[in-house]
């Protein structure tokens, strides 16, 4: 493994370097296989071994995501793009699918929503999203785990 991004909260390490896609229609998908692409937009191309290190309780969480998984990047909604940037946006990719995984999986990191948000900033921190939009963001993230995701603090 190596290490993709390391700070005072969290280590993030993989097997690979992440491959992420787009899916798109092709003209004989039926109408529920372009809603499913609708919701689920990308793609994780191959699959993925994940390790992560909460700094502060000196834990490791060990993880797959298997290749062909589809998720749906980062949630922002489309009033927000101005300010914020679009699920498209480069920079998400990669930390909306680790966090995606996290979100659908809790027991891969004990239930810890705190950690979940420490991971999810560092990886928007190694993709070079700048201080305010990190804060917005996983602020934002953390509220909707909280309220929606039922994980609590």
């Amino acid at each position: 493994m190596f290490c993709w991004y390391l700070n005072s909260k969290a280590g993030i390490y993989f097997d690979k370097r992440p491959s992420v896609g787009v899916r798109y229609y092709i003209p004989s998908m039926t109408k529920e296989e372009k809603r499913i692409i609708e919701k689920y937009p990308f793609i994780c191309r191959k699959e993925l071994s994940v390790r992560l290190k909460d700094i502060r309780k000196n834990e490791e969480y060990i993880f797959s995501i298997p290749k062909g998984y589809c998720y749906d990047g980062a949630s922002v909604p489309r009033f927000f793009w101005r300010i914020i940037g679009s699920n498209y946006d480069n920079r998400f990719l990669i930390p909306a699918l680790i966090h995606d995984v996290l979100c659908e999986h809790h027991e891969y990191i004990k239930n810890d929503r705190s950690f979940s948000t420490d991971v999810f900033n560092a990886l928007l921190e190694s993709s070079g999203v700048y201080f305010l939009k990190r804060f917005f963001m996983k602020n934002s993230v953390a509220l909707y785990q909280t309220i929606f995701c039922g994980w609590s603090k």
